[in-house]
Formats: C-alpha cells, sequence, structure tokens
C-alpha cells in the first residue's frame, strides 16, 4: 500500500513538473533571444544561455521609426486601467441591483444577460462598429471603452458574491441614514473586495491582451496600443526575432506585476464569486 501510494505521488509530481517546464520553457527562449544579437539566434546547435547578452534588441524597438514603442506602451496602459475600472464599477452596480434590491422581473432580466454571454463576441462587432461610425466615434478610445461598458460575465461574477452579504449589515446601514448608494460603495464594495481584485485582473488582461477591436476602430497609428504595435513589428520584422522576443517580454510585464499585487484575492474571489448563489 506505501509502495502503490508513494508511485502514485511521484507520477502526479512528474506530471506537475512536466506541465511547470512546458510553461517556463517558451519564457526562458523568449528571454534568451531578447538578449541575443541577430547573428547568434539562427546558430545551431540552439545556445541557451547567450555568450554576448546585449540589450541592443530592447533600444532598436524603443527608436522604431514607423512605430513608437513608448507611446503604445502608455496608450495601452490608459486603455487598460479605463477597461478595468469603468466596466468594474458599472458591473459592480448592477450586480448590487440584481442581488440586493427587489424590482419586478428582476429574475427574467437577469436571466437575460446570462443568456447574452452564449453570443460570440465576434457576432456584435459589426453591428458595434456600426454604432459607433454612427455616433462619429471610430478613431477614439470612446470606441474601446463604450461597448465594455456592460459585462454579463462580470454582474453575474460579481453577483454571487453579494448575493451572500448579510442583508442585516444593508438594513443597518439604511437605518443609520445612508443612501441606497452609500450602502453600496461603503457596505457592499468592500464587502466585495476579493472578488472585484479578481474581476479587475481579469478585466485587465483582457484590455492589454486586446487585438482585434482595436485593431478595428484605431485608424491613427499615435493612438494604437502596444498588441498593435508589436502585430505591425511582426509583419515588418519577422526576422528580427529579438526585436519580437523583446517587445513580447515588456507586453508581459505589466500583467504580471498586476499579478503579483491581486494575487492574494484572486482565489479567494474564484472561490466567493464562482461558487456561491
Amino acid at each position: 500500500m506505501k509502495a502503490e501510494k508513494y508511485l502514485k505521488k511521484t507520477i502526479f509530481y512528474l506530471i506537475l513538473t512536466l506541465a511547470a517546464l512546458a510553461a517556463v520553457v517558451p519564457l526562458f527562449w523568449m528571454v534568451s533571444t531578447s538578449l541575443k544579437a541577430r547573428e547568434a539566434i539562427h546558430t545551431i546547435p540552439i545556445r541557451w544561455i547567450p555568450k554576448e547578452p546585449s540589450l541592443d534588441a530592447y533600444k532598436a524597438i524603443f527608436s522604431l521609426t514607423n512605430i513608437n514603442f513608448g507611446r503604445a506602451i502608455i496608450n495601452s496602459f490608459y486603455v487598460s486601467i479605463m477597461l478595468t475600472i469603468i466596466p468594474l464599477f458599472t458591473s459592480a452596480m448592477a450586480a448590487f441591483a440584481f442581488a440586493k434590491i427587489e424590482f419586478k422581473g428582476r429574475e427574467k432580466l437577469f436571466s437575460l444577460f446570462l443568456m447574452t454571454m452564449m453570443i460570440p463576441a465576434t457576432v456584435t462587432m459589426i453591428p458595434n462598429f456600426i454604432i459607433l461610425r454612427t455616433m462619429g466615434l471610430l478613431g477614439s478610445y470612446s470606441a474601446l471603452i463604450l461597448p465594455a461598458i456592460c459585462n454579463a460575465f462580470a454582474i453575474f461574477f460579481i453577483r454571487q458574491n453579494m448575493i451572500v452579504i448579510d442583508n442585516a449589515y444593508l438594513e443597518a446601514a439604511i437605518m443609520d441614514g445612508a443612501s441606497l448608494f452609500r450602502v453600496f460603495i461603503q457596505v457592499a464594495l468592500p464587502l466585495s473586495k476579493p472578488v472585484l481584485f479578481t474581476m479587475g485582473l481579469f478585466n485587465f488582461m483582457g484590455a492589454w491582451n486586446n487585438f482585434l477591436w482595436p485593431l478595428i476602430v484605431l485608424t491613427d497609428r499615435k493612438k494604437w496600443t502596444l498588441q498593435l504595435g508589436l502585430g505591425n513589428m511582426g509583419t515588418q520584422f519577422g526576422n528580427y526575432q529579438h526585436y519580437l522576443m523583446a517587445g513580447a517580454l515588456i507586453s508581459i510585464i505589466p500583467i504580471v506585476i498586476v499579478y503579483i499585487f491581486t494575487q492574494r484575492y484572486v482565489e479567494e474571489g474564484l472561490a466567493v464569486g464562482g461558487l456561491k448563489g
């Protein structure tokens, strides 16, 4: 019995090790390639550790004439922050209404919201494009933010947490003279902190990595996000893999930093927001 238990544990850890290597090796290769000169990239056998590490690729991508890499990073931060905060706040308000405010047709309306989750995002691109063109918003960041204000998944995810908040807290605040909005801000939101941080991480990752929709609506190169800049680099500098790897590595760093700051809430938020209700 002990031998069988030991064997199962060994196989389990072996599988985990292989999975970890499958995730780490491409990242290590990316870092290694970004520190190589162009001549060393195609060297056979492959040199995983560069003999002469260089930051020339990082310097080169920030000095490109057709792509303002630094501005693209700033644009991505602006868009990602807006697409994190605004949809998170509006979704939390809607989730609070569906969870704690009784009104006629509440459950049917919530079911309708859930049904929209079954519609692929690509199906709504053409209607959204036509609406934004009619409103004269194409080419602006508003074209990225407005379609994301209503997020059915975020509403569902946050509602699952708010629905289990004890009504006694809300009733006590109302008895003390707090308005409904103040109850939402000072009671419901603090009690939903883990799920809000988790959803915020999801929003930031989705906005930072978004490529197709910004490609459709942003026509001005000065407003391009980092992903559009990397996509353009891929077509123009396909043989300069160290440029591409340096740019891709830079694009990963903000997500890693955001995750480090939110990781202590993510596990709790996934458990609370996804399972209760």
